[in-house]
């Protein structure tokens, strides 16, 4: 409750901050620093399925998930007159499993039952907005109990003389150590216990570029090309593998992988009330999968301050080369896992978002301009299911 409590009270004073700063008239940009928007976003996920890979591909895979993070955004003018632009996010997740509570398959409950993570992150962005061009970098981290995630990444876009196209680039890079938990019966003397385990390094660099376009007053697209190579330890280490004789084992998977997603968007505003936003992603990788998604959003405005999102997702991939269910590996098998993550499989998510927003206030709440609602419901054909309920609160 105190938490609460210190973030609403954080969030208006921010907010009168950002009633007393000069407001900009149209010949003057305010260089003093100031709020231009705080988002809180709050979500509750639950799931379940029958092919837990801490198990080998058997036992339940229920989980819980409470997510909530607190954003703010802030810009000034410099004295050339670009514009600075920090944005700054603390990410806080609280989950149950009750897969991972089965790496002590002799304990009622055990500490891997839940964990919290927090996840904080700053960027900074400078525009040049004679020169139609933007650079950025940013850093972040991500702490939990079993890994710790250091990235950093730098950005720069271009936008065309008309300003109707521009072309980004990113690259961002993730440090990562994980914590070698292994499964109870696999321990030895030397395997760690309590906070004292061992520890293995995962590192990832993501390069991506993009490029967006007016086509006209109705329809925007974008293409957007990644590439992502990950290197050191690619496994989790308490994720049990039963070989066909019986035997159980610690998954083991190559350590590098290289990564290369594809994607296309288009928005087209049919009318002054419908907008159709459809995507497509291609995935590949040297692991054997090839994935392919396709997304659609309608959102549709029933009110000038009411709109509804319907949203459908197909997703479908192949098996990683080194996949197979229960006690179907064998000692051949150089690489292996149970993972149905790495399987085969079709997936659907459907689901509304409800979008309120008003100029005067949000239930006559003077700074809150924006208030979301959102459901979805996942499901797997490996009998795995999901839900999601988020709430999207913006303060400006």
């Amino acid at each position: 409750m105190k938490k609460i409590l210190f973030t609403a009270a954080t969030m208006f004073a921010l907010l009168q901050l950002h009633a007393q700063s000069p407001v900009d008239s149209s010949g003057f940009k305010s260089r003093k620093l100031k709020v231009e928007e705080i988002n809180l976003v709050s979500s509750y996920y639950t799931q379940d399925g029958n092919n837990a890979a801490v198990t080998g591909g058997i036992g339940s895979e229920k989980l819980t998930d409470i997510s909530n993070v607190f954003d703010i955004k802030l810009i000034k003018y410099d004295k050339k007159l670009n514009k600075h632009s920090f944005d700054i996010e603390l990410g806080i997740d609280h989950y149950t499993s009750a897969s991972s509570d089965r790496i002590d398959l002799k304990a009622n409950s055990s500490a891997s039952h839940s964990d919290t993570r927090i996840y904080p992150s700053v960027n900074w962005t400078v525009e040049n907005e004679k020169k139609r061009h933007t650079v950025g970098i940013g850093l972040s981290s991500s702490t939990e109990f079993d890994y710790q995630s250091y990235g950093a990444n730098v950005n720069f876009a271009q936008k065309t003389k008309d300003k109707n196209g521009e072309f980004t680039a990113k690259i961002q890079a993730y440090l990562d150590k994980v914590s070698i938990i292994l499964p109870i019966e696999l321990r030895t003397s030397t395997s760690g216990s309590g906070r004292n385990y061992p520890t293995a390094s995962r590192n990832t660099i993501a390069a991506s570029i993009s490029y967006s376009q007016i086509v006209n007053e109705r329809l925007n697209v974008m293409f957007i090309a990644d590439a992502i190579k990950q290197d050191g330890y690619l496994s989790l280490p308490f994720h049990r593998v039963y070989f066909t004789d019986g035997t159980v084992h610690q998954e083991n998977l190559p350590s590098s992988r290289f990564k290369v997603p594809l994607a296309f968007r288009a928005n087209y505003f049919a009318g002054d009330k419908v907008i159709i936003r459809t995507d497509y992603r291609f995935y590949k990788d040297d692991w054997g999968i090839i994935a392919h998604t396709a997304n659609i959003e309608l959102p549709v405005k029933i009110t000038p301050f009411l709109s509804v999102s319907p949203f459908y997702r197909f997703y479908t991939q192949t098996a990683s080369n080194y996949f197979a269910p229960y006690k179907m590996h064998n000692a051949q098998n150089q690489f292996y896992t149970s993972n149905y993550d790495l399987s085969h499989f079709n997936t659907h998510f459907f689901g509304a978002g409800f979008r309120l927003s008003t100029p005067t206030g949000v239930f006559k709440i003077k700074h809150l301009n924006m208030f979301e609602l959102r459901y979805g419901h996942y499901y797997r054909n490996t009998a795995f299911n999901a839900n999601i309920i988020s709430m999207n609160l913006r303060f400006k």
